[in-house]
């Protein structure tokens, strides 16, 4: 009994020992690339001065990879449409992806193989938010790549534009994250557009949509399906490409562009929060900053789990 005893406790102390050392850390890189954040924040300000839709679109490139955090959304599957970028919710509108590789040849050459694409994409999404004008935060870094992608569970685990508030709940605990985490981090919505196909359905058949908004956009997102798909809106009218809380401002106001956005305020559990994100910025940023740290901790993979790719669109040695 004694000798099984403390077989088990060896078993229990390595394996917290194995998840102390798969944790994220702050100062992953500070002696074996130290040069890496301050490469990736460079080359984030200069994409986003160039373009300032760019900063909005490398959030949502993480969003969309953190529902994973392995950079397994930058694989590229152009030729197939088998992987995540193939998806529904990716298919032709995830954008950044040159911006992603030409930071990642910049760190290569600083230090080889040693950052990870997720966790330069990590980093692009906090440098994106800051370059807007939003809040920063740590980010935690360690995070290896994956050598494969999945449309299933991209199709599966990302909550659609089309989900009602029960449904956005339930996809954002699967992954850990609460009720205040869903509503902070749709607020990343105060940045970027969207395509017609993704708001279509809200504003010609939803009720709880400004009459003036909805008229405006029909005009340039007709309403048959196939027609004007691609054609973009901003998701926040009144400050597209600054990082405020406006986006809440224009829930309260029923000017949201998607109808998961609306649903955050639309008579539910959620209207409280919503509200007081509207009146209060810092509450916003606090709580933003903190559900994005939460969201970059999403099974992510470590220690001699996966890759540190040398290309982030193709695993090595393909």
């Amino acid at each position: 009994m004694a000798s099984a005893s403390c077989l088990s406790l060896l078993v229990v102390l390595v394996a917290l020992a194995s998840a102390a050392s798969a944790q994220l850390s702050s100062t992953f890189y500070d002696s074996s690339c130290p040069r890496a954040l301050a490469t990736i924040k460079s080359a984030i300000t200069s994409a986003v001065n160039n373009e300032p839709r760019m900063g909005a679109s490398l959030l949502r490139l993480h969003f969309h990879d953190c529902f994973g955090c392995d950079a397994s959304v930058l694989l590229n599957d152009t030729a197939t449409f088998t992987g995540e970028q193939g998806a529904i919710p990716n298919r032709n509108s995830l954008r950044g992806f040159t911006v992603i590789d030409n930071i990642k040849a910049q760190v290569e050459a600083v230090c080889n193989q040693t950052v990870s694409c997720a966790d330069i994409l990590a980093v692009a999404a906090r440098d994106s938010v800051v370059a807007l004008g939003g809040p920063s935060w740590t980010v935690l870094l360690g995070r290896r790549d994956s050598t494969t992608a999945s449309k299933a569970n991209a199709e599966s685990d990302l909550p659609a534009p089309s989900f009602d508030l029960a449904n956005l709940t339930q996809a954002f605990a699967n992954k850990g994250l609460n009720v205040t985490d869903m509503v902070a981090l749709s607020g990343g919505h105060t940045i970027g557009q969207a395509q017609c196909r993704f708001f279509r359905d809200h504003i010609y058949n939803d009720t709880n949509i400004n009459s003036t908004l909805a008229s405006s956009l029909q005009a340039n997102c007709p309403r048959a399906s196939g027609s004007g798909d691609a054609t973009l809106a901003p998701l926040d009218a009144t400050s597209p490409t600054a990082f405020d809380n406006a986006y809440f401002s224009n829930l309260v106001s029923q000017r949201g562009l998607l109808h998961s956005d609306q649903e955050l305020f639309n008579g539910g559990g959620t209207d409280g929060t919503v509200r007081s994100f509207a009146s209060s910025s810092s509450a916003f940023s606090s709580a933003f900053a903190a559900a994005m740290v939460k969201m970059g901790n999403i099974s992510p993979k470590t220690g001699s789990q996966g890759q540190i790719r040398g290309t982030c669109s193709k695993v090595n040695g393909s």
